[in-house]
């Protein structure tokens, strides 16, 4: 097994580590805009150490370039969608989550 190999493992195992932790925060943070936060950050994140693990084992450098411009265009309509979420949630004027003390 080359270095190759086990940094794309790495890379791969790595990026869907990010998308766990997103799921779990999509699941356990208390309201929208955390819930947003936090899946489009760690999701942009992990698809980004997937998309590295995979252009390391492209045939070609076409073939990693394709990769970077589909991350690039996740990465836009997620950020696009994740606005329009929050904008539809404060125009229907959603509570901000407080701390009961």
């Amino acid at each position: 097994m080359s270095w190759l190999d086990v940094l794309s493992i790495g890379l791969l195992g790595l990026g869907c580590l990010f998308f766990l932790a997103g799921t779990v925060g999509m699941l356990r943070f208390p309201d929208v805009y955390t819930r947003l936060h936090a899946l489009t950050k760690a999701d942009n994140l992990g698809l980004g150490l997937i998309a590295l693990a995979l252009a390391l084992r492209a045939g070609s450098p076409f073939e990693a370039v394709k990769l970077f411009l589909v991350w690039l265009l996740i990465m836009f309509s997620s950020s696009l969608s994740a606005f329009l979420v929050a904008n539809a949630a404060h125009r229907n004027r959603t509570p901000f989550w407080r701390k009961e003390s």
